[in-house]
């Protein structure tokens, strides 16, 4: 492993990348200290931890956006807004290119489209920092977390809104230059650092809570169970990021003359996790609304009818029901898992398309005709492999909520240490190393994954550029 390391700042190139990388992360990690002027950076702490602590619906909404926005809510900063337009604006684009034609036309172009639609992402990022910025400044205002000679001045609104804005798009180019002179990729790179800055401060909650003798600190048991989420979601994450299931392939014979072309045997890789964290993020955004929703319906039945009106008393089930952690809420986290892990094949993976280019290219699956029985066969194969993935992106994303009601274990601590946010850096820890890992080979170095016997393992190591 030592010998790895040292491969890796053998190979100048490399080097530069990875040097790269880490000092723009290094820009990330100062801007997120960087205040916003006007707000009541005391009183703002202040605020967010007391609705963490308590567990209620924006103490869940302002934990989930802090995993993704770098942890930047309990101080008000220039990247307050996070990476979160940026992806927003690509997720989006990349879902309408599949329902508009225009935009289907512009990503089959190549890299003429792909620019193109690049462009459009940007303004559209430009435009979510926008409607977000405003937002977040609204709800600062309405805690009162604002100075109020800054609060009745139009043009601080003006500098807040530019400021978090241009804090945004200055993390989009960040995130572009890693991906053109870096190496892994730029927004889940600085998505990830966000997440690793906040680990230290969940293992310092564990040392200050844990007291085995007193009623509502950490025990024994409790840390144990900490530990074995921990373990089993870097363990499951690494064994769904890198397994495939396999189809065969054979490739047709040719015959030109006295020689015979074609023959070979080799595989189609389908990958069991095919959405990666996408179906979590996706629906665990969603999840944020209904507990609010029927919140605010109970208010509003309680206070025209009575607590003890038809009404009330059903809007109080759901309420009751449909906070986080209640059985119905998982129940309904869980399925949106699976709807958006089908949905995210449906629209990332097209079998007819990989049918069709099996065919031409002279190659088919055994047992099977080329073109639409083909295509069969894959979606049914994909549908069945996506349903094993699914099942475990729920258990990760459903894990922190079971410790946390089961074990009386702070949110802010399992969110860190089992969930989401562990995915998220598990999964982009694993294609950071399989970058590196083909940069070394591609040089006959000894890489982070490689056997002994193997291209660039033991017998390789030393060898020269």
């Amino acid at each position: 492993m030592f010998q790895t390391f040292v491969n890796i700042f053998k190979i100048p190139e490399l080097r530069s990348k990875i040097l790269f990388t880490l000092a723009m992360l290094g820009v990330f990690r100062i801007g997120h200290w960087i205040p916003m002027p006007g707000v009541n950076q005391d009183q703002l702490r202040k605020v967010m931890e007391q609705t963490t602590e308590s567990g209620n619906t924006v103490g869940a909404l302002a934990q989930a956006v802090s995993i993704f926005s770098g942890g930047t809510l309990n101080h008000s900063t220039i990247f307050g807004l996070g990476i979160m337009p940026y992806i927003t604006a690509g997720i989006i684009f990349q879902l309408l290119g599949q329902a508009l034609p225009a935009l289907k036309k512009l990503q089959e172009e190549g890299p003429t489209g792909r620019t193109k639609i690049m462009e459009y992402t940007r303004y559209a990022t430009v435009a979510l920092c926008l409607v977000q910025g405003f937002g977040w400044l609204a709800y600062l205002k309405g805690q009162q977390l604002i100075y109020p000679e800054f609060a009745a001045n139009p043009l601080w609104w003006v500098m807040a809104v530019a400021c978090l804005s241009g804090g945004c798009v200055f993390l989009m180019w960040i995130g572009e230059q890693i991906d053109k002179h870096g190496i892994g990729n730029g927004a889940s790179m600085i998505i990830m650092a966000g997440i690793i800055a906040g680990i230290p401060r969940a293992i310092s909650s564990i040392y200050s809570n844990f007291d085995p003798g007193t009623q509502g600190k950490l025990g024994y048991m409790s840390i144990i169970c900490l530990a074995a989420g921990f373990f089993f979601v870097i363990a499951g994450s690494v064994l769904m990021t890198v397994a495939q299931r396999r189809i065969p392939v054979q490739q047709a014979k040719h015959t030109r003359g006295r020689r015979v072309f074609g023959g070979q045997r080799s595989y189609l890789p389908l990958r069991i996790n095919h959405g990666g964290v996408m179906p979590v993020i996706f629906a665990s955004s969603l999840m944020i609304f209904p507990p609010i929703l029927f919140q605010q319906v109970y208010q509003v039945i309680s206070a025209k009818w009575g607590s003890l009106s038809t009404g009330a008393v059903v809007a109080r089930f759901f309420d009751i029901n449909f906070a986080q952690g209640a059985f119905l809420f998982i129940v309904a986290e869980v399925l949106l898992i699976y709807f958006f892990s089908y949905f995210w094949i449906t629209v990332q993976f097209n079998p007819e398309e990989m049918s069709k280019q099996l065919k031409e290219s002279g190659s088919f699956i055994p047992g099977l005709r080329p073109g639409p029985r083909t295509a069969e066969y894959l979606e049914t194969v994909m549908n069945r492999v996506t349903f094993v993935g699914a099942g475990f992106l729920a258990l990760v994303a459903v894990l922190p909520v079971v410790i946390n009601k089961s074990m009386n274990i702070d949110f802010a601590i399992t969110q860190f240490l089992g969930g989401t946010g562990l995915l998220i850096v598990v999964s982009v820890c694993m294609d950071f190393l399989q970058r590196v890992e083909a940069n070394l080979m591609m040089r006959n170095y000894a890489g982070f994954l490689s056997k002994d016997g193997e291209e660039g393992g033991p017998r390789f190591r030393g060898a020269k550029n």
